[in-house]
């Protein structure tokens, strides 16, 4: 499984908003893009989708932007690629009529791998993916004399 350019990106930006979640504080598109390093015409497309699915929020006037819609540990990285990719978590597992025996244990093969990864996504939170993130800062700033 590989995880597409739209989905990382959206991951990131809504690593940006976990950041800035306890506060309160919306941040602008302008501002997700810069520190992530994403094109403001393509996050603002992302954004809207991410809006539409009830995963962040919007905010108007001065100080507006974007927040996330609900606390980072209830939000899983299934539910973000689900949503930007536009998929259904459960894979279709209808037989095929004309299937011979070798396509058949290959697409068995296939759902359960994608079974394998779905459940690790589900299990994975954005709280999860800040604390790892954390960890790896902490990790990286150690040195040695």
């Amino acid at each position: 499984m590989e995880l597409s350019c739209k989905c990382e990106y959206a991951v990131l930006a809504l690593l940006s908003l976990v950041d800035h979640y306890p506060q309160g504080n919306p941040l602008r598109i302008r501002q997700i893009a810069a520190q992530q390093h994403i094109p403001d015409r393509y996050l603002e497309q992302l954004l809207a989708i991410l809006r539409r699915s009830g995963l962040v929020c919007s905010q108007r006037g001065a100080r507006g932007g974007y927040l996330l819609a609900r606390e980072p540990w209830k939000i899983t990285l299934l539910e973000i690629i689900n949503c930007i990719e536009g998929r259904d978590a459960q894979p279709n597992a209808l037989p095929q009529p004309g299937l011979t025996t070798e396509k058949a244990v290959v697409q068995e093969l296939w759902q359960e791998a994608d079974q394998a990864a779905s459940q690790i996504l589900k299990n994975c939170t954005l709280q999860d993916l800040c604390d790892r993130r954390d960890a790896k800062k902490q990790i990286d700033l150690m040195y040695y004399i």
